[in-house]
């Protein structure tokens, strides 16, 4: 049996690509018979075809298609492996941290703190939505994604969850609004117009549950799904804030809202999304071994 050549795997990578011979060879810089040569060799190896022609395209074929998942993983891993040795013996070394766009600002802060200010430590951190923050992660572009909102742990899924921490979830507005008195939950819930996490989010459904079984009716004054903006709703006196309390522990700590009450039977929890790495980053496991 051959050995597997490596180099033909990636330039069959790049013609799985392109979808062309002539279009990957000029990216290549080679000629198309030479390209077509290399990836007959490695279809001799395989023991398949592993593209049919469509017109004047390439698709692959089922075999193909296999070998391209496989050719992703072998390259991924070399990357990984190229990363990681390389920082070894540097001054600095990188974490690259996506975080849910939605997410609590102080929670990222709260998790990120052991690392700000660290002279050998630069901290990238990336915004954005879930399935784009698991795709850099699956790519190796991220170390760690910090979301509210756990992925599913399928078989075949490589990701691990990590549970942070589990939040409260208050009643908060500005003392104009509240009024000088401690007012019961439910009467506040009956009664002020309230500022609410945006319909479809876990919290939201959580709350909907709450008053559904208490028999109360909220008046909604405004909706969103950033926590971000859910407090400076809540600042502006629009309404009184359902939120984790940590969105708002500046705030509450200084006197400029202050917490009604807090909401029985809803809890915001935090997660650490990482990827299974043969070389994961050290920098990771100190913030993952502390649970809020």
């Amino acid at each position: 049996m051959h050995p597997l050549n490596l180099h033909h795997l990636r330039l069959f990578r790049a013609v799985a690509t392109d979808g062309t011979l002539t279009g990957a060879a000029r990216r290549l810089n080679l000629s198309q018979s030479a390209l077509s040569t290399q990836i007959k060799a490695l279809e001799a190896v395989l023991g398949h075809d592993l593209f049919e022609r469509r017109g004047r395209g390439l698709v692959l074929t089922e075999a193909g298609r296999i070998a391209l998942d496989h050719a992703e993983a072998i390259f991924r891993t070399a990357d990984d492996l190229t990363a990681t040795l390389r920082e070894v013996g540097r001054s600095r070394r990188a974490l690259r941290v996506g975080a849910l766009a939605t997410l609590s600002r102080n929670f990222q802060m709260q998790f990120l703190r052991p690392l700000i200010g660290r002279a050998d430590v630069d901290v990238v951190i990336q915004s954005g939505s879930q399935a784009e923050l698991l795709r850099a992660l699956d790519a190796l572009a991220l170390d760690v994604v910090l979301t509210n909102l756990a992925p599913a742990r399928e078989a075949e899924s490589p990701w691990l969850v990590h549970r942070l921490a589990e939040q409260p979830v208050s009643l908060v507005g500005t003392r104009a609004r509240l009024g000088p008195s401690p007012r019961p939950v439910a009467e506040v819930l009956a009664t002020l117009p309230l500022v609410l996490p945006g319909p479809g989010t876990a919290l939201r459904a959580a709350f909907d549950a709450v008053v559904a079984r208490q028999d109360i009716l909220p008046m909604i004054a405004a909706e969103a799904d950033d926590m971000a903006m859910l407090r400076l709703l809540a600042r502006e006196d629009a309404g009184v804030a359902v939120l984790p309390t940590i969105v708002v522990q500046d705030e509450l700590a200084t006197g400029l809202l202050v917490e009604a009450g807090r909401l029985e039977g809803m809890r915001e929890t935090f997660y650490a999304v990482t990827r299974e790495r043969r070389f994961p980053n050290p920098l990771l496991g100190p913030l993952l071994a502390v649970v809020g």
